[in-house]
C-alpha cells in the first residue's frame, strides 16, 4: 500500500507540474487515481480492441458494458473461498542457515503445493533469500548448476520436486510485449 502510494505521489507531482502521464494498469488505486480513464475490451486476446468507456471512474462504473467497471463498483467481485486447503509444513523445502548480505542467519520453509508470497520492505533480503540461494541452491542440487548460492548452511527436502523454473519480469520471446503471464 505505501510503495503504491509513493507511486501514486510521484504519477500526480509529474501532472502537477504540467506533464501528461499515461499508464496501462490494473491496479484499483490507480485506476481510481486517474484523472481519465480509457477502458479497452470487452474481453482479452480477439474478443477485445474497442474502446468499452472512456471518462472518470463514475463514467466507467456506469458503462453496463465495462468489466472493469463491474469491478471498480462492486457489480462484480471475486470471492475468497471460504474452505481453503490446508498447508503441510511436512512437504516443503527449508533454508537453514541463510547469512548472504544482510540475512542473519535465519531458517525458512517454503511450504510446497501452495502460492507463496515473500515480502518485506526494500533490502530486507527478499531477492537474496530467493534468488541468490534458494533458485541457485535448487539449480545446483537438481541440475549440477555451475551458479554458486548465496551463503547458507543447508536445503532441505528437495528430494521432493523434480525440476525448478525461473520467471522473472525479463521478455520471455521474440517480443517485448512477452510476459510471464503469456509463459504460464
Amino acid at each position: 500500500k505505501r510503495d503504491n502510494d509513493r507511486l501514486l505521489g510521484i504519477l500526480r507531482n509529474l501532472t502537477n507540474i504540467g506533464n501528461t502521464v499515461l499508464v496501462v494498469e490494473h491496479d484499483e488505486d490507480v485506476i481510481k487515481n486517474a484523472d481519465y480513464i480509457i477502458d479497452i475490451g470487452p474481453a482479452a486476446g480477439e474478443h477485445g480492441g474497442e474502446v468499452v468507456a472512456q471518462g472518470s471512474v463514475e463514467d466507467i462504473c456506469n458503462c453496463q458494458r465495462s468489466l472493469t467497471g463491474d469491478y471498480l463498483s462492486k457489480r462484480k467481485q471475486i470471492e475468497l473461498p471460504i474452505k481453503r486447503r490446508k498447508i503441510r509444513m511436512t512437504q516443503c523445502i527449508e533454508v537453514k542457515g541463510a547469512t548472504e548480505n544482510n540475512l542473519k542467519g535465519i531458517d525458512v520453509k517454503f511450504p510446497l503445493a501452495a502460492f507463496i508470497c515473500v515480502t518485506g520492505v526494500s533490502g530486507s533480503g527478499k531477492s537474496t533469500l530467493v534468488t541468490e540461494i534458494l533458485l541457485k541452491g535448487l539449480k545446483r542440487k537438481l541440475y549440477n548448476s555451475g551458479e554458486k548460492p548465496g551463503k547458507h548452511k543447508n536445503i532441505l527436502g528437495t528430494g521432493q520436486i523434480d525440476k525448478v523454473i525461473e520467471i522473472d519480469q525479463s521478455p520471455i520471446g521474440r517480443t517485448p510485449r512477452s510476459n510471464p503471464v503469456t509463459y504460464t
